[in-house]
């Protein structure tokens, strides 16, 4: 039985990325291939952005906020001068320094760590069969959708303009971008070392007696650079989550009847091109499927997973953190991968702010977790 399933998951996974080649040419099959190494390497590891940053709020576990700290050093140490020696063929991800940029990290850090997980986390989950993240996606659909409607009236609002450092150069871009990781790696675990001093001998005794260093997150972190790089040049643009789902969340708007016409985002261009073509004509979206299926194929690899059912609550509380999600993603500019990694790997000072204001949320979404799942 464990060779068929393995033999049914392969033949699937080869299946889709044969369906996607056909329906939206070879460059969407190779990303549709590269979304199922995502998947894979996020569940395979256990890679929570999410949960990286609520071991830390919660035990002064570093090891979550390190790995990430490597995969932003080695996904920028690659990408900088890719993108600055092939202008108009390579983007990276820029945004400016807006009030909405501030107010919607806050609200996604917060309400990610009630959904337990961002973008990439919900995606991920859910393909491993996470009850949450069912109840999670669809709201996060409609948020990003709603969210994306409203975005330039909250830009409108007002800020600053993007920073970008490689205006400086690459070197001088990517020096920055290794010295703010280590500084955060640095106070990771500075703090780590305060709060063992608060612990008894035996609870000291306990911390020191377990592995120094899960192997995990450090594999995860290496490999998702990997594919981000390799991203990053067969899309032309960083890894993306958020658009997808909320172009999943228009065309459904459309189905059942709401025209975008006239509307501010979706009914210009190029939103409007993507919105009337097929789904597999767009980048983010195939990559997101690539990735359910990977993350399910990984879960499955063994035998049947062991799902659990949360309560009532929980997924009453879940849902609702969707939407918020969803459409504060769309204000701060993208979700952990991107507006945090794919700013930062870009050297936009966008993602270093969105990723202080979203930490400060989680501050404040651990406690609400905390709270609803008591």
């Amino acid at each position: 039985m464990g060779f068929m399933m393995r033999f049914a998951l392969v033949a699937g996974g080869l299946a889709l990325v044969l369906a996607v080649t056909l329906g939206g040419g070879l460059r969407q099959g190779l990303l549709a291939l590269l979304g199922i190494g995502f998947g894979a390497v996020l569940q395979g590891a256990r890679f929570g952005f999410t949960t990286g940053w609520r071991n830390y709020i919660e035990n002064r576990d570093p090891q979550g906020l390190w790995a990430q700290m490597l995969l932003l050093v080695l996904a920028a140490a690659i990408s900088l001068p890719l993108i600055a020696n092939n202008a108009g063929e390579l983007v990276g991800a820029v945004a400016p320094l807006t009030i909405s940029l501030v107010l919607g990290a806050f609200l996604f850090g917060a309400a990610m760590q009630l959904a337990d997980g961002c973008g990439s986390g919900t995606l991920y989950k859910a393909g491993a069969g996470a009850p949450i993240s069912f109840a999670v996606l669809p709201t996060f659909a409609i948020g990003s959708f709603v969210g994306a409607s409203h975005q330039p009236g909250w830009i409108a609002l007002g800020g600053l303009p993007p920073v970008d450092l490689l205006q400086f150069g690459w070197p001088a871009a990517l020096a920055i971008t290794v010295a703010g990781c280590g500084l955060v790696a640095w106070l990771a675990a500075r703090g780590a070392k305060k709060h063992r001093a608060t612990l008894a001998p035996a609870q000291v005794a306990a911390q020191l007696a377990k592995p120094g260093w899960a192997k995990r997150w450090w594999i995860g972190a290496i490999l998702l650079a990997i594919l981000y790089v390799l991203h990053l040049v067969i899309a032309g643009q960083p890894w993306g989550i958020v658009y997808g789902i909320g172009l999943w969340g228009a065309k459904a708007a459309t189905a059942v009847g709401w025209s975008p016409f006239g509307d501010a985002f979706w009914g210009m261009a190029p939103h409007a091109d993507r919105l009337a073509a097929p789904i597999l004509a767009d980048v983010t979206s195939v990559t997101n499927i690539g990735l359910i299926f990977g993350a399910l194929a990984v879960s499955r690899w063994n035998g049947p997973a062991d799902i659990r059912i949360p309560s009532a609550k929980r997924l009453l509380a879940g849902a609702a953190a969707g939407l918020v999600m969803g459409y504060s993603s769309r204000m701060a500019f993208g979700c952990n991968v991107g507006a945090f990694l794919d700013g930062i790997a870009s050297a936009s000072v966008h993602g270093w702010v969105w990723f202080a204001l979203a930490f400060a949320g989680s501050l404040v979404g651990v406690r609400l977790r905390q709270r609803v799942s008591a």
